[in-house]
């Protein structure tokens, strides 16, 4: 009976471990002592609604003590992100990418997919250049902002470090947001500060 017992516990304990990795949340190298950020997308990265040294970026910068490179070009569309991500890449050697990007095709009305397509490929391409990417999710048109669904599809996918709510949270509250589509510097550093706990909580030790 107990050789039973064992038999059965042994030919279930991949199974067992394989439901604990999936549960298990999404990690990235604890950030090194002279780390470069990446912080990459569109004017939510670059900082429009806020002076320069309230941006995203600057704040998270003095959050996590260390370089964090704002290139954020607004009104930019996801393909063209995907074009411009690698020569980015290169020049800075980023060991983590933050990815806020696809707001401007959904202003546009481009195709949703697509742009899914081009996230995916920033992804991608982050990854093969060596960096740990976390994600933003960018919210919709829409009465409620959500952000789109397929970024928490791609979170799933490649197991990234997800910040599912926050810039929707932060354009529902008008106190936080400079315009319809922008924070102003209590919502940068919202953002901020919520990505930094992200970060700090995602990396393995």
């Amino acid at each position: 009976m107990l050789k039973f017992r064992l038999t059965t516990l042994f030919a279930l304990l991949p199974l067992l471990l394989l439901f604990a990795s999936c549960d298990a949340k999404p990690t990235i190298r604890p950030l090194a002592p002279g780390a470069t950020i990446l912080a990459f997308g569109d004017s939510l990265t670059h900082g429009n609604g806020a002076s320069a040294g309230q941006s995203y970026p600057a704040l998270l910068a003095e959050l996590l003590g260390v370089r964090v490179v704002n290139a954020g070009v607004p009104g930019e569309v996801s393909s063209a992100g995907r074009q411009r991500l690698p020569g980015v890449l290169e020049k800075v050697q980023p060991q983590l990418v933050i990815l806020i990007h696809g707001g401007n095709d959904f202003l546009q009305r481009l195709d949703v997919m697509q742009a899914k397509q081009n996230l995916r490929a920033m992804i991608e391409i982050c990854r093969q250049q060596g960096a740990d990417v976390v994600l933003a999710g960018v919210p919709q048109l829409g009465l409620f902002l959500s952000p789109a669904p397929f970024y928490a599809e791609l979170a799933e996918e490649y197991r990234l470090p997800y910040l599912e709510d926050t810039l929707s949270d932060i354009l529902k509250d008008r106190s936080l947001k400079s315009d319809a589509v922008h924070p102003n510097a209590a919502g940068y550093r919202q953002l901020a500060e919520a990505l930094a706990k992200l970060i700090r909580d995602a990396e393995r030790h």
